[in-house]
């Protein structure tokens, strides 16, 4: 099987491309060649704290991890890739940190993963100089200066100077395919975990690196997509879309202000530099991108591929983008931190927007029990589930890696947790994240399906479905929306044409802004509190 690891695999692409552009921010450009400099003076300068360095694999359990860790707390910039791929070249692993943790959040996290090391952005200073203390682990804090103004920490170095003065020779290390790669969840359904894959596997199974050295580095020479993806870096979607585009010889763009989605930057950001791939969250980021394309002030034809991950696009979203970017294709991606990608849905005209997803070609449906698979006549939602190259568990969790990653009929599978119902030729419908299912009577509600279906309503900005108490039913489907004017409840319920009539929320509570999480994802608990507060008066 074709077994690469991340740190040499960027190596061998940068040596191909030289002085080709390979990334751009603001009015700064990096070549190949400047940006592969980058990653071994990051490696050398962990190396030199004596971070990082051999890992011994031999006999490890799935949720064990032979690495130092590197603790990633920034926004997206220069810094935050030349640190991931820097610490994968020194044999540590990277962990993708929440920047907006309070600090029994971000003690938790560095807690769980032992973390070494620490690179964050300066506004982030208090927090962490919170933590600190409790850490014993973290011996290396390195600051990136940003427009906060906060002075330097105690004991902590300035990130660009520490990194100028390191060796630019490739680091005394080699890097090998089970080295892992880490990637903690967002924690909206629970504490984040952090995810254990084998490099090898993640490039396999999550970016589709199936290729001998030969063919990946020939089709990066070839290729030309600049790429920008607009959410956190600190989102799996979002590095994963960027390093599945340096694989392939794109030009990563970074929006001049990574600190918030600010549509005006996005668009022009496409327009300056020419971005051929942009990769969004649903319609929390559509809805506003929208707004500001539909007033005529950028012209964003070099766009040819529209991407969401992390959350689907609504039917009505999908037109808005095909009417206003002609030759546009408009892509959702479905996947998650245990699976990577399992299925696809494509469109490039109207006719093709209501399509089911597309699995991949290590993807089955799971019956209710986990017993056997699904096919295409078992008229039943079952579990979306991942075979193959498969991560090998939770850091740390050997119970929770059992019931994720469990073995059925011999074979082992990752299940995240989604809910699908199989369909004919290899497609299946997505009914949403088991967690937040809403029973209503006795019947199962996917909240993500209902948030769909009401999207198909013009005015709807953005929605979260949540299940509230209820006597007679013991919960009720409640939509805690924002809205463009004033539809009715009924005027809403009647857009929702795609689902049930039992699925349709019994009450909708308007808000000025629906609060998600950076990476775009709905915050549930908010919205639930918000519902029950709203109804209870």
């Amino acid at each position: 099987m074709t077994d690469h690891a991340i740190a040499p695999l960027l190596h061998r692409v940068a040596a191909r491309l030289g002085e080709r552009d390979a990334l751009r921010w603001r009015d700064r450009r990096w070549t190949w060649a400047e940006l592969d400099r980058r990653f071994n003076q990051f490696a050398n300068l962990l190396l030199e704290a004596g971070i990082g360095g051999d890992a011994d694999h031999e006999g490890l359990a799935g949720w064990e991890s032979p690495h130092d860790h590197v603790a990633l707390m920034a926004t997206n910039g220069n810094e935050y890739l030349e640190a991931m791929i820097g610490s994968f070249g020194a044999r540590a692993a990277p962990v993708n940190v929440n920047y907006r943790s309070v600090a029994d959040e971000l003690r938790h996290v560095l807690t769980d993963c032992r973390a070494r090391a620490l690179v964050f952005h300066s506004r982030y200073a208090p927090v962490v100089n919170e933590v600190r203390q409790a850490l014993p682990d973290l011996t290396l804090l390195l600051q990136i200066a940003d427009e906060s103004g906060n002075d330097l920490l105690s004991g902590a170095g300035w990130y660009t100077a520490s990194v100028d003065a390191a060796s630019p020779e490739r680091p005394p290390t080699e890097p090998s395919p089970d080295d892992h790669y880490v990637l903690y969840t967002g924690g909206t359904t629970g504490k984040p975990k952090g995810t254990l894959w084998r490099q090898g596997d993640f490039l396999h199974t999550a970016l589709a690196v199936r290729d001998d050295l030969d063919t990946v580095l020939d089709r990066a020479v070839r290729r030309s997509l600049t790429v920008l993806a607009t959410p956190p870096f600190m989102h799996g979607a979002a590095h994963w879309n960027l390093l599945s585009g340096w694989i392939g010889g794109a030009t990563v763009v970074i929006q001049d202000d990574p600190t918030r989605l600010d549509p005006a930057d996005v668009l022009s950001t496409v327009e300056r530099h020419q971005v051929s791939s942009l990769l969004i969250v649903g319609d929390a980021f559509a809805q506003p991108l929208l707004a500001e394309l539909e007033t005529g002030r950028h012209d964003p034809s070099s766009l040819r591929f529209l991407l969401s991950g992390g959350a689907v696009l609504s039917a009505n979203a999908k037109q808005r983008f095909l009417a206003a970017i002609p030759g546009l294709r408009v892509v959702d991606l479905l996947g998650s931190s245990e699976t990577g990608n399992q299925g696809t849905r494509s469109s490039s005209t109207s006719a093709e927007i209501e399509r089911d997803f597309e699995r991949a070609p290590t993807t089955v449906v799971l019956s209710s029990d986990r017993s056997r698979v699904l096919g295409a006549d078992d008229d039943e939602w079952g579990w979306l589930a991942q075979s193959g190259r498969v991560p090998r568990g939770y850091l740390g969790d050997p119970l929770k890696s059992a019931e994720t990653f469990p073995e059925v009929s011999g074979v082992r599978y990752a299940v995240a947790g989604d809910r699908v119902r199989p369909g004919p030729d290899d497609t299946f419908t997505f009914g949403g994240r088991d967690s937040v299912t809403i029973n209503t009577g006795g019947e199962k509600v996917f909240a993500e399906e209902v948030e769909e279906a009401l999207r198909a309503h013009r005015s709807v900005i953005d929605v979260t479905v949540v299940g509230c108490p209820d006597e007679r039913w013991g919960q009720m489907v409640v939509a805690v929306v924002s809205l463009d004017g004033q539809p009715s409840d009924d005027d809403l319920r009647a857009a929702a044409t795609t689902i049930a009539g039992y699925k349709l929320p019994r009450a909708f509570v308007r808000v000025d802004e629906v609060v998600r999480s950076p990476s775009g994802k709905p915050d549930y608990e908010w919205a639930r509190r918000t519902a029950v507060e709203a109804l209870a008066t």
